[in-house]
């Protein structure tokens, strides 16, 4: 299959020549990120009471690379270069999607007795086109963010699709997520309105 123009923009990584500088982002900043807001708000799937899923894109990661940027005030080359190696591993490429899972839970004593249950939660995430098989997440391809005692609240997946599978989701069939985890069992179908967001990120 043949990629639009649009297609390829979307799948391309960020380079320095997309970002802004700083004092270009501080002025632009509120209307940005305004607009990236608007846009994750059906790219945020809640699994159960507190987990997560942040669907990411170009537009996601060219966000996070901005805010990072921000936050330590980095300007020279090879740093601004390192924080694109850091978060252009989660621009999906047209087959696939990649997604933040945030492990969230407002006190500090239950977060910390939650994680030491949930290791391997990240091993554990899935998603169901129609009636195709399961796709687990690929969890944490940069680095490793569990120990034996405890897992992160935040970890990295790849949700690798065949091609049978994305031609299902175009042809209406529904999407559905959850987690299998002894400790976290939740199973959800995902909205029309996000499932066609979702399939927009799929080309091939």
């Amino acid at each position: 299959m043949g990629y639009s123009e649009q297609d390829i923009a979307k799948m391309q990584k960020l380079t320095r020549a997309d970002l802004f500088s700083l004092e270009e982002y501080a002025q632009r900043r509120p209307e940005f990120r305004q607009q990236v807001m608007a846009h994750k708000q059906r790219r945020v799937i809640a699994l159960g009471p507190y987990a997560t899923l942040h669907f990411e894109d170009r537009l996601t990661m060219h966000y996070q690379v901005q805010e990072m940027l921000r936050a330590e005030r980095i300007f020279e080359s090879a740093e601004i270069e390192a924080e694109l190696a850091t978060y252009n591993p989660l621009v999906p490429d047209g087959h696939n999607w990649k997604a933040t899972l945030m492990l969230e839970y407002a006190d500090p004593v239950q977060r910390s007795a939650a994680l030491s249950q949930l290791v391997g939660i990240e091993h554990k995430v899935w998603i169901q086109i129609a009636d195709c098989e399961p796709v687990f997440g690929v969890a944490d391809e940069d680095l490793q963010r569990s120990t034996a005692e405890k897992t992160s609240a935040v970890h990295f997946l790849r949700f690798e699709l065949t091609e049978p599978m994305i031609e299902a989701l175009r042809g209406g069939g529904n999407l559905a997520l959850g987690i299998d985890h002894p400790h976290y069992h939740v199973m959800i179908e995902v909205a029309e309105d996000v499932r066609r967001t979702l399939l927009a990120d799929l080309y091939c």
